[in-house]
This record gives C-alpha cells, sequence and structure tokens, in this order.
C-alpha cells in the first residue's frame, strides 16, 4: 500500500497523539506521521512530539491576524508534506474554510460526547451536571462548524452515581484511544463512505 500521511492538531498534554503514536510504533497503525500542530508553544503535546521525532508547526495565534493567515501557513506546510488525514486531537480553536475546503471529508475530530449532546467546551462536566446516566466519545469529520460534521463512530461511556468531572473524565480519556486510532485504521483502509451527513463503514 501506499504510504498514508496524517497530521495531528492539539492543544493540550497530547494523551491522544501519544495513543497514536503508540499504535504507530507498535506496527498497529499504518501510517506515517508528518507533523504536529499546536497552538500552544508550551503544551506538553509538544514534548510528546519531541520525544518521537515527529515534526512540528508550532504558533501562537496573537501573532498572527487572523485564524486564515496562519492557516494558510499551515496547509502550505500539509501540501509539502502531502498529508492524507488532518486529525484533530484535542485541537482547541474553530477551523476556518482554507483548511475545511480543501480537507474536507479527509480531516477528522474526537469529542468527548454522544454529539450532538453537548458541543463545544466542557463536554464532560456538562454531561455529569446535566445528569445523563450516559455520554461517550464522537469521532467526526469535520465541516467548520462546532462539533457539527458528520458522525463516523461513537463510544458510550457509562455515567455512575456519585460521578465526578475528574473521574468521568479518565474513562472518556481511555475510550478515545480505543476510537480514534481505530477510525483512522478504517480511512487508511478505504472503508469509509460519506454521503451527505450519513457515514458507512465496512466492517
Amino acid at each position: 500500500m501506499q504510504p498514508y500521511r496524517i497530521a495531528i492538531f492539539a492543544s493540550g498534554s497530547g494523551s491522544n497523539f501519544q495513543a497514536i503514536v503508540d499504535q504507530v510504533q507498535k506496527g498497529k497503525l499504518d501510517v506515517s506521521i508528518e507533523l504536529l500542530v499546536c497552538d500552544r508553544p508550551k503544551a506538553y503535546v509538544v514534548e510528546r512530539a519531541k520525544e518521537a521525532k515527529v515534526p512540528m508547526f508550532v504558533f501562537s495565534p496573537k501573532e498572527y491576524e487572523s485564524r486564515e493567515a496562519y492557516e494558510a501557513l499551515i496547509l502550505k506546510e500539509l501540501v509539502e508534506r502531502q498529508v492524507d488525514l488532518i486529525v484533530m486531537a484535542g485541537y482547541m480553536r474553530i477551523i476556518t474554510d482554507v483548511l475545511v475546503g480543501p480537507y474536507f471529508g479527509r480531516m477528522i475530530n474526537i469529542h468527548p460526547s454522544l454529539l450532538p449532546s453537548f458541543p463545544g467546551v466542557r463536554a464532560i462536566e456538562q454531561a455529569v451536571e446535566y445528569g445523563v446516566k450516559q455520554t461517550g466519545v464522537t469521532v467526526h469529520f469535520v465541516d467548520g462548524g462546532l462539533d457539527s460534521g458528520p458522525i463516523i463512530a461513537q463510544r458510550a461511556v457509562e455515567i455512575h452515581e456519585h460521578e465526578t468531572a475528574e473521574s468521568l473524565a479518565e474513562r472518556i480519556h481511555a475510550a478515545e484511544h480505543v476510537l480514534l486510532p481505530q477510525v483512522i485504521r478504517w480511512l487508511r483502509e478505504d472503508r469509509v463512505s460519506l454521503d451527505g451527513r450519513r457515514v458507512g463503514v465496512r466492517l
């Protein structure tokens, strides 16, 4: 098979980044991680990328006049590296059409809820505060809206009695670390089809 090149976007500790790296290093995920894109120079994911010897594009958004300005530079990096798939793994910025346009259908995001419930920030806290009995994780295509793109896969996580946001977050992250590499594998093996909002997966 031809090399399948991915770029990972992250803003924080990078546990999903590390889960992907681990799967690649174990030979369980046949992709090449070409680039980490990070909007926080001091984020721990930068250290993880250094350890894994993954090239980086690290920037401070406030140094640019607009989202479109820095996304144009990111797009240049992606094109030069012939990136096939963008993986949003805890990247905390809305994406504009500068990236969505050329990469629609080739850009995915993981979100810590069963969308369309609890989009946006504090999804885990919102689920606990609302009192739902079940939440989970969602991997979806990015369409430029707030966690609004077509859903590829979901995994449910039960909310226990007396649950805290911290205890739930641990189990949510564990589910993410399984589901996200799995979806990347499906895309790499060309098992995913997209028709409007409907996503099909050949298992």
